[in-house]
């Protein structure tokens, strides 16, 4: 069985000395291909480096997630656009990412609705696929993404509430879900929900998951392969069938082409 991770953290810093020793693990795990996800102008740059460190195993999404929006200087919203339409034609990139809306940052709303504004109009310009960051918004970014002409649009983490996963699925989005699926009922419920050919699987990585059998330990792309049997379990199918589904779809939303004969 082959593998892929639709949303990680690469250039995170609690990777920066191990990243080889985490890509040699994912190897070994057969995880293909993975899509490094940044968080503002800095990790995206760092997330270029990745990707041509590894080539055609790391790829990138490239944007400024809404809780960077705490400390982001006052041009840097600007500048992490246009680097970003710099690398237009640059085949690592294949989608903007992480961006979208947190409810737990209220104080600064209006910041992270320029930034997600901004950022979705990128998207629309360069065509490319985005990877969308939900905590507590995700009725009102659902009932915005009509509003744009997007590609295609990635849920990561979705959890709640039912009623805009429905929607979600309605307009064609992709669900994206990691290691709560050993563990948490709520998010099994969701993968339940959606269907095989809108699933991705997922790390967050490095975040931490302190349920077993994680334990605590820092997230790696090695624990697809327990994400895949955990969704073949909710599904009732076999797990080769999930992994190959979903390598289909990283295939369809990434529009990448995988290797998948070693």
């Amino acid at each position: 069985m082959k593998f892929v991770d639709a949303h990680v953290h690469l250039s995170d810093e609690e990777y920066a000395a191990c990243i080889e020793e985490i890509m040699a693990e994912a190897k070994n795990s057969n995880v293909v291909a993975l899509v490094s996800n940044s968080m503002d102008l800095k990790t995206s740059i760092g997330n270029l480096k990745l990707a041509e460190k590894y080539p055609d195993t790391v790829y990138v999404a490239f944007g400024i997630h809404p809780w960077s929006l705490n400390t982001l200087a006052e041009d840097e919203l600007q500048q992490t656009l246009e680097w970003i339409s710099k690398q237009r034609q640059n085949k690592n990139l294949v989608a903007i990412g992480e961006i979208g809306l947190d409810s737990k940052y209220m104080k600064i709303w209006d910041k992270q609705m320029r930034a997600f504004d901004s950022m979705l109009h990128l998207a629309e310009d360069l065509d490319l696929p985005v990877i969308i960051h939900s905590r507590g918004t995700a009725t009102q970014i659902v009932d915005m993404l009509p509003s744009f002409k997007l590609k295609k649009v990635l849920l990561h983490w979705f959890s709640n509430p039912i009623s805009a996963l429905s929607k979600a699925l309605k307009i064609g989005c992709y669900v994206s879900e990691g290691a709560p699926t050993v563990c948490s009922n709520d998010i099994r419920d969701v993968v339940k929900r959606v269907p095989l050919t809108n699933l991705l699987t997922e790390t967050d990585g490095p975040v931490r998951f302190f349920k077993s059998p994680f334990n605590g330990k820092r997230t790696t792309p090695a624990i697809i392969p327990t994400v895949v049997k955990a969704m073949a379990e909710i599904k009732a199918t076999d797990a080769g069938e999930v992994a190959e589904q979903i390598t289909k779809n990283f295939e369809n939303f990434f529009g990448v082409k995988l290797n998948l004969t070693n």
